[in-house]
């Protein structure tokens, strides 16, 4: 019997307050990009991304029936989503394996949430 792999979404929080001198932000991209070369090699790996920084962000909602654009991030709040992963896992358990190395990675916490399953038929 074939077993279906779930989805988790790995989401990096981080502050913007304090960037990292060069040296050490390029060995953090390095970093990532083994971490992202490995789930890749493993067939775990579906998508991922950096972001850009939170002031960059429109936010759209509604107000009264209609769509309104605000830029900014939505929240004011220290962390925010700086980047992600979508991968493929077994279990929860395997998911937590990548976060820990995703984590160590990109020098940030890293949230791990399952995709919601689809309403079978």
């Amino acid at each position: 019997m074939e077993t279906t792999m779930k989805q988790y979404l790995l989401s990096v929080h981080g502050t913007y307050d304090e960037q990292l001198p060069p040296d050490e932000m390029q060995q953090m991209f390095d970093d990532v990009g083994e971490v992202n070369q490995e789930m890749a090699d493993k067939g775990v790996w579906v998508f991922g991304g950096g972001l850009t920084h939170p002031s960059d962000a429109t936010v759209v909602r509604v107000e009264k029936g209609n769509p309104v654009l605000t830029d900014g991030p939505f929240v004011e709040t220290k962390e925010q989503l700086g980047g992600f992963w979508v991968i493929k896992a077994d279990d929860l358990d395997q998911a937590l394996d990548w976060a820990r190395k995703a984590t160590v990675a990109c020098r940030a916490p890293v949230e791990v949430r399952p995709f919601q399953e689809e309403a079978a038929d």
